[in-house]
Formats: structure tokens, sequence, C-alpha cells
């Protein structure tokens, strides 16, 4: 069976003029932030992405066809549409075969990236262990994903409601390389420092191309996890993030909130308890991260495969 995989006409025009592309997730359009503000965040994001010099592909299923790239008309359907299913690796198959709409998550837009031959992918914050999975076992496929789908992902980190020291032990385990932009810290989403140190430190869209290169040329399976820090004109001190985070978690864990519902819960809520910081820090690191993802893309358009 043949995917049903298209391209946008700004995905053709690029491959057809060599221009670099970068991969953007669309959970953040359906799941992220409320109209129309997650249409004009799309928006920037992509205009981002085409002033460094890159061409941007917002990745989705529609209606039961893979998009790598979507036209303005499909970025405002998708932002207004209702029920859009959020697919990661489990789901998006059953997505594909059953004619569904659906948002990709980072390890779906990986794997969607993969298919359509591009090499670098921008987000927000990747997911990891969740605080509590010692019982629970809530791991995200995003780890999982960046071990085997070899594609480097820029995001600030890992969100911080999350059990960092896990989620990075866990990602040495499964062998991902973890690298740091420019400083030696590990940057947690909101905030330019986790406390832990970062596995790896490079401090440029050259460097961290060339470490792409090199681990296909070795053979090795999996991407490589960038942690580009928020701008520190836009970032919350950690230990005032972190105040709003243990409130956000114990507030879902007196009302029984479980399984999917924690995250959208937890984000929601410390928008809240931050008077609204949370969301403008997203929006700033995002930004960010579309840039860096752009120039690493244009740097590996210089280096022979």
């Amino acid at each position: 069976m043949m995917i049903p995989f298209e391209n946008s006409l700004e995905v053709e025009e690029a491959r057809a003029k060599g221009t670099p592309l970068v991969a953007l997730e669309s959970t953040i359009i359906t799941h992220g932030l409320p109209h129309p503000q997650n249409l004009d965040i799309a928006r920037l994001i992509e205009a981002e992405v085409r002033a460094e010099g890159a061409a941007p592909a917002t990745i989705a299923v529609l209606g039961g066809r893979l998009r790598i790239g979507l036209t303005e008309g499909q970025l405002a359907a998708l932002a207004t549409a209702q029920n859009v299913q959020k697919l990661s690796r489990a789901d998006l198959a059953v997505a594909l075969s059953t004619g569904a709409t659906g948002a990709t998550t980072v390890a779906a837009t990986m794997i969607a990236a993969r298919l359509a031959g591009i090499e670098v992918f921008a987000t927000g914050g990747i997911g990891g262990v969740h605080r509590g999975a010692d019982s629970s076992f809530d791991i995200s496929a995003d780890l999982h994903e960046l071990a085997q789908t070899p594609v480097t992902v820029v995001a600030a980190g890992a969100k911080a409601i999350l059990d960092l020291p896990k989620t990075l032990e866990v990602l040495e385990t499964q062998g991902v390389p973890v690298i740091a932009v420019g400083q030696d810290a590990f940057p947690a989403f909101w905030s330019r420092d986790s406390g832990l140190a970062a596995p790896l430190r490079l401090d440029g869209a050259k460097d961290i191309a060339a470490s792409h290169r090199t681990r296909a040329d070795l053979g090795l399976p999996g991407g490589q996890l960038v942690a580009n820090p928020i701008p520190a004109d836009a970032e919350i001190p950690r230990a005032e993030i972190e105040q709003a985070v243990a409130t956000a978690l114990s507030e879902a864990e007196r009302q029984g909130i479980h399984g999917k519902a924690v995250t959208p819960y937890l984000l929601d809520r410390i928008n809240t308890l931050t008077r609204g910081r949370s969301v403008e820090a997203n929006i700033a690191l995002v930004l960010n991260n579309a840039r860096l993802a752009a120039r690493i893309a244009k740097e590996l358009g210089t280096i022979a495969q």
C-alpha cells in the first residue's frame, strides 16, 4: 500500500530550487493555543523559517492524507477544526488508514519528516518522563522516536512539567545525543537553566549540522536533540516556574486528572498561575527554535551527503 502523501506547492518549489526545508508540528495549532492566537503563531513560526532562507513544512494528517506543508487555507481550517486527533507513533497509521484528521506530535512529525526527506524539525519542547512515572510508567513516545528516527530536533529542552533528570537518563540509555546550544546547562523550556548539566554542548548551527552528518556516516540510528535555551529576555526564572508547576501538579492529582489529559491541564493552569507569561515565553522559544532550525538546515545543505 502506498502511503497517502502530499507536498505543498511551497515544499515542491523548495525542492526544485534546492531550498532547505524545516519540518514543523501541528499540535501547537490544534492543542497548544486558542483561536485565533494559534493561527497567528503558526504563521509567525513559518515566517521565521522563511526569513532565515529556508522553507517551512508544517505537517498534519488531513482526511487521511499526510500533508507535508500546509496551504494558508489548510492552516486556517486546522486552526478552527474541532475534535482533531493528537497523533503520535501509535496513532498515525490508523489515522491515515481511516481517513481521519489529526495533528502531529513530536514523534509523528519526526516520522513524517523522515518519509519526506526532511532532516531538521523545530518544535517547542519534547515530551519525556512524567513526574511519578515510577508508578504510572508515563513516558512520552518522543524519547523512543529520537532513538530511532534520523531527524535533528530543535527544542528548548524538555517541558519543565516533566521529570527532567529521568528524561535525560532515558535519552542517554537510548543513545540520543542531547546537545545544549551555547551553554553547559540543560535548558528547561521556560527557563534557560534546569540546574542539570547538558550531556553535550555545541555553539552554532555549523557544528550541529556536522554532528548530524557524522552520525549518518557512522551508521548510527536515531536523531539528535538540540536543546536551544529560551532567549534571556523571555525566560521565567526556574524558582518561579517550579512553584507554578508544583501547584498545578498538586491540583491535577487532587482532581484525579491523568493520562493524556495531564499535559494540557498543567500547561493551562501554569499559564493562569503566571498570568499569561508562560504562553508568552512559549511563543518566544518556539520562534527562536525555528530560526536555529533553519540555520541548521542551510548548513546541512552545504555538507555533502
